[in-house]
Formats: C-alpha cells, structure tokens, sequence
C-alpha cells in the first residue's frame, strides 16, 4: 500500500466512490467546505461522484446538498439505490428475505446468546427491547424479532433492507467471524461500527456489487472508479475498484483491502486525493 501522495491516480477516472461516515464526513457528521468544493471540482470535471454508504436514505440529508447530476446514491450496504434528488426516493432495492432474516436471528441466538436484532425496513427501522434505541427514529416499533419479521406487522410488504444484530459483551471482529461461520451462507455480514453490531444483507449484497451493477448501467468499468472507505463494509468496493483508498483512521481490514492510503476523515482525505485527481486531470487536457 502507498499514500495519498505516492498512489497513482487512473488517468482519466470516471467515477469517485465513497463511503460517508469516518470516510468523507468528519467525527462530527459534517461536510467540510473544502470537501464540498473538492465534490463540486470532481463534477465540473466530469467525474460522476456516487455516496456509497450503510446509512438508510432516510439518513441522507447531511450529504443531499453535495449530490451533483445524477442524483444517486447507494444506501445500506448496497441494499438500495435512492434519488437524494427525490427525497430519497428508493429506486432500486435489493432485499433480505424475511425467511433468511428469521432464520439468522435464530442461528445467532443460539451462538451467541443476548444478541439482540432490529429491523431496517425501506420505510424505516424497528427493534427489539434489548436494542440500543435509535433516537432518530422514534416511530419505531419495539417488538421481538419473531414478530418484526412477520409478513404482517410492521411495514406489511416493506422489503427488508438489512437485520442488524448487537451484542454487548463480544468484542466486534469475534462477532462478525462467528457470525459469518455460522450463518454466511445464508446473508451476507459486514459491520461498520466501532461496537459489536452486525449488518445483515441478502446473499451477495455488498457496496462493490451495487456498485458494480451502477457502474454496469453507465459503461463504466471497475478501472475507472476510485473508491474511498475505512470499515469492514468497505472491504469489497476497496477490493472491486481500479484505485482504492483507506483512510488514515481505517480498520485494519480496510487498509489491506485497499491499494492506497490517504489522511483521516477530520483531515480531508477524500478531497485531498479528489483534488490531486482533479488537478492531474486539468494537466493532461492543457498537455493535449
């Protein structure tokens, strides 16, 4: 792996992928200024700029502002595609059977007793008692997983996005390993928080293969993203892009998926590599 400074950039990048939180967003859950204008610069250079995130839709609105030209953005783990430009209007969604989701809780109950689950629906997150709350959605419904994951209640017909599953004692690489041991061939399992909770998605759902997939749709190959993250979650679209960078704070997973190193999310890693890129690329076409 090199640095922001000794990394190579493609030559003529397409598209920049990045992941938001302790990626492109600083620890507060700002965008600094000069993020904002490294995202615009990208645009202005033609290079299509995809958020590429664990976060619901619903979630999106420190970044909405800063989405230029197509409007998109990929939300849970790959789960789902939304027009930021549309309030979040999910466009593609790429759902957890809620069979599989019942038949996760129970397999993880069983490995490691006092897990507890919630629920993100497209239209929003329900969890059990046990379960850390989320103040940012008090609609919530608190219920057992048995009942959440009913065909009926809540959300009746609302695809299942991603199961989340927390454990208080377990420290969060042994959760993940043991929960990919028991139960990866059913749903796929990554983290991207510093405690011992779990994101479940369908077989095969990731960043990189939603991505792959938007890339696919624009004739766009893998050679020509450069992608941006520091967590677990981050692993396949680090792996998956021609150009990759770990940021400075990244877990150890993330560096050695990715092909470069960049400075923390609170130095402005990302706009540091995107305002290099930008500025290569101004070189070449004065050189033409």
């Amino acid at each position: 792996m090199t640095s922001a400074t000794e990394q190579p950039v493609p030559a003529a990048p397409r598209l920049i992928a990045t992941d938001l939180d302790g990626t492109l967003l600083r620890d507060d859950k700002t965008v600094s200024d000069r993020t904002v204008a490294a995202l615009a610069a990208a645009e202005e250079a033609g290079i299509e700029v995809f958020f590429v995130t664990g976060r619901p839709a619903r979630w999106m609105g420190v970044v909405s502002d800063h989405v230029h030209g197509h409007g998109l953005a990929i939300c849970a783990n790959g789960a789902a595609v939304a027009d930021l430009h549309a309030d979040g209007r999910l466009l593609k969604v790429r759902a957890l059977e809620r069979s599989t989701a019942l038949d996760v809780v129970h397999t993880l109950r069983a490995a490691a007793p006092g897990t507890s689950f919630a629920v993100e629906l497209a239209t929003g997150i329900h969890y059990e008692p046990a379960y850390p709350p989320f103040h940012l959605d008090p609609g919530a419904t608190v219920a057992v997983a048995e009942k959440l994951l009913h065909e009926e209640t809540p959300g009746a017909g609302a695809p299942v996005l991603k199961l989340l599953a927390h454990h208080g004692e377990l420290a969060p690489d042994a959760f993940l390993a043991l929960a990919r041991e028991v139960a990866g061939d059913r749903a796929s399992f990554t983290r991207s928080s510093p405690t011992a909770l779990l994101e479940v998605s369908g077989p095969g759902v990731s960043k990189a293969s939603t991505l792959a997939l938007c890339c696919a749709e624009r004739g766009i190959s893998s050679t020509e993203v450069v992608a941006f993250g520091d967590m677990p979650n981050d692993v396949e679209m680090l792996s998956w892009a021609g150009t990759s960078y770990a940021m400075g704070n990244a877990h150890p997973a993330a560096l050695a998926a990715a092909s470069g190193r960049t400075v923390t999310n609170n130095e402005d890693g990302v706009a540091v590599v995107i305002e290099r890129i930008v500025a290569e690329r101004a070189g070449l076409r004065v050189g033409n």
